[in-house]
């Protein structure tokens, strides 16, 4: 941690709290992340085709994203439940090879909107992250070989200490 800095979500005593937003301006913010699926060339052909028993896997993973970026004050302790404005989950899909026996990756981004107190980069990160879970569980009994990664923050913008988006 930088000299300097604290943590905002513990009190004096060392012990955790929720943080006091009340003296903050609603400002608009925004918060955008992304995340990647790695999967075999014949589970992404089959996502494609509309061939997976469990049922249309992008426009499922879409809705579970968005209501888990709804949901992410209930599912992360001291994280406060907000309002959203927004909250937009897109796929970029590799083009499909010839050969299925390669290894591709979904690039999952979620955006997230709110005009609020505080930010929206939690809901963002759980949009993502349950798109990813979504996928992996709509697809596992076809590829056992899925893996997800690089689930990070790309941009936050809104508040006090940066500019408007």
């Amino acid at each position: 941690m930088a000299k300097g800095t604290t943590l905002t979500h513990l009190d004096e005593q060392g012990r955790a709290r929720m943080v006091d937003v009340g003296h903050k301006p609603i400002t608009a913010r925004v918060a955008v992340a992304e995340g990647f699926i790695h999967l075999g060339a014949a589970t992404l052909r089959a996502i494609a085709e509309e061939r997976i028993a469990k049922g249309e896997v992008l426009g499922t993973a879409r809705l579970a994203g968005i209501m888990a970026a709804k949901r992410t004050g209930e599912l992360i302790p001291l994280c406060h439940p907000l309002s959203l404005d927004s909250v937009s989950v897109d796929f970029e899909l590799p083009q499909l090879p010839p050969d299925d026996d390669q290894r591709l990756s979904i690039r999952i981004v979620s955006t997230a909107r709110i005009t609020a107190r505080t930010g929206v980069e939690m809901e963002a990160l759980t949009a993502v992250s349950l798109a990813a879970l979504t996928i992996y569980d709509m697809c596992k009994a076809i590829d056992k070989t899925m893996l997800i990664d690089g689930i990070k923050l790309l941009s936050k913008t809104g508040g006090t200490h940066s500019p408007p988006p």
